[in-house]
């Protein structure tokens, strides 16, 4: 059991303090992970890494945290919070009262492609159909935000959710076109 696994039971235990120990282990590759995410916003962004790891583990340790099962959830946990940050932020944004005009956008291959940037309108339409395919089928809506929100390769997804790689790499293939019919 690694450091970060013992230190995420301590706090499931209710050892409160174990919180303050786990921020400077995972520190680095939670900064990283945002900083990922925030490569695929659109240049001027003003969240920066720092605020969204911040905010990200604010919530993580929060009281309605649910647990996690080990270091990879957490990191997927953390990769989920990160988004929502990232879709709260947009919504703010392009809420009139910020100037922002809803409009319908079309959905190409690059906005679900590996280092491309997003831009807020497809950041909400993308979390939109995102929703609408967790209805349909959650197993593969939760590899979508794993490879493109925590920007995790397809043999790491596949070993968070419990599949091969092959299966990973078709569902991958499926979620995607999907999206992107949904959305154009």
């Amino acid at each position: 059991m690694n450091e970060v696994t013992r230190i995420i039971n301590a706090i499931q235990q209710g050892h409160r303090q174990a919180t303050e120990e786990l921020l400077p282990l995972v520190y680095e590759e939670l900064r990283l992970l945002a900083a990922q995410k925030l490569a695929q916003e659109v240049p001027g962004q003003t969240l920066q890494a720092t605020a969204l790891v911040h905010e990200a583990y604010l919530r993580l340790i929060g009281p309605e945290n649910s647990g996690w099962e080990g270091r990879n959830h957490f990191f997927a946990a953390a990769a989920e919070a990160m988004r929502r940050i990232l879709i709260d932020n947009a919504r703010r944004k392009m809420s009139l009262r910020h100037g922002g005009n809803h409009h319908p956008i079309t959905l190409n291959e690059s906005l679900v492609g590996k280092d491309k940037t997003i831009s807020e309108e497809d950041l909400l339409a993308l979390h939109e159909a995102l929703k609408k395919f967790e209805e349909i089928d959650k197993p593969k809506a939760e590899l979508v935000k794993l490879r493109y929100f925590a920007g995790l390769t397809i043999e790491q997804s596949a070993k968070i959710l419990g599949i091969s790689p092959a299966t990973a790499k078709r569902d991958w293939a499926y979620a995607r076109a999907w999206l992107i019919r949904e959305i154009g």
